[in-house]
């Protein structure tokens, strides 16, 4: 079964003069799109050969995964990417996404150099755009990640995860792994629970919004990242006692950061550098995360896990 449909072209009109990519070159690809090379074996594809391909931009164009207030996130992220500029010696500016489809089609097209991809949206993002995710926030001593959590309200009635069964369930988006993907496997892995035969869904959009839809109730229950759970608390909308945990999942990794295969090089090694010599302490990532610091990763180990329930949900990493 394919659960991925075909890519929308969301920035079409905007990214057209971008979009053409390579010609296609017979080498060792994998899952890899046409466009890309892998003759490493790394499961991400090679750095772009010189040519037209390759990008060299005197302004590097940054994005951070979609989130509910995208413009927000513009503030907590501006001293890190000063701090970059003057690391690569050049502006960068950062770029609101509305959507995982329009972030991925902008760095396919061209557009954007360097990304903070969620965890769910990283393969496809990598086979279909030619990311190469490089970094991951971690906590000080070298831990990171995020366990998905089916959450409902205490008053529902719900006491464990059979209860789900004949009730409605809010997943975030597809293309979300603690929203979607991991829970629809291990609902049925574990428990038999097959969505839209054992209980209804909901997809909410993001994550804040299935947590605030099972804290005013318009969702018996919900998938989320745990992670998300205190960013709403806080907004004091509710409290940890409205909710109850019917299960909690392995440790995923967080979001990847990382860079366009296309971009030149030397470049993308200042940037990749850029993330490891930014000082946490004070600044506005440190308010805003919980973590403190960024961590060297690799697509082929810390996201094979996730690779595997893709493979398990039938996901596909085709963009077309």
């Amino acid at each position: 079964m394919r659960a991925q449909g075909r890519l929308p072209l969301v920035l079409a009109g905007a990214l057209a003069l971008g979009c053409a990519g390579p010609l296609v070159e017979d080498c060792l690809r994998g899952d890899l799109d046409v466009r890309y090379c892998d003759r490493d074996g790394d499961l991400v594809a090679d750095p772009a050969p010189e040519g037209p391909v390759r990008l060299d931009p005197e302004r590097l164009i940054f994005a951070y995964t979609p989130v509910e207030d995208p413009a927000q996130y513009r503030d907590v992220w501006a001293g890190f990417l000063d701090h970059m500029a003057r690391e690569v010696g050049r502006d960068v500016l950062f770029f609101p996404v509305q959507s995982n489809a329009a972030q991925i089609e902008a760095m396919r097209a061209g557009r954007l150099h360097v990304a903070g991809f969620n965890t769910g949206s990283v393969p496809l993002a990598v086979n279909c755009a030619g990311f190469i995710p490089r970094v991951m926030m971690a906590e000080d001593d070298g831990s990171y990640g995020y366990e998905m959590e089916l959450l409902t309200h205490r008053e529902s009635g719900i006491e464990s995860v059979e209860g789900i069964r004949g009730r409605t369930v809010a997943f975030t988006s597809p293309t979300s792994n603690s929203g979607f993907k991991a829970p629809s496997v291990l609902l049925e892995a574990e428990f038999g629970l097959v969505p839209e035969r054992d209980f209804a869904t909901a997809f909410s959009g993001r994550h804040d919004n299935s947590v605030l839809g099972v804290l005013q109730r318009d969702y018996d229950a919900a998938a989320v990242a745990n992670v998300v759970i205190a960013q709403v608390l806080a907004r004091g909308v509710g409290s940890y006692d409205d909710l109850r945990v019917l299960y909690r999942s392995e440790t995923f990794p967080t979001t990847a950061f990382g860079v366009s295969s296309r971009l030149d090089a030397g470049l993308a090694e200042k940037v990749a550098q850029a993330f490891f010599t930014f000082d946490w302490e004070g600044s506005a990532l440190d308010a805003e995360f919980s973590e403190d610091q960024f961590v060297p990763v690799t697509y082929l180990e810390h996201w094979e896990v996730i690779r595997q329930i893709d493979v398990a949900s039938g996901t596909s990493w085709s963009c077309r």
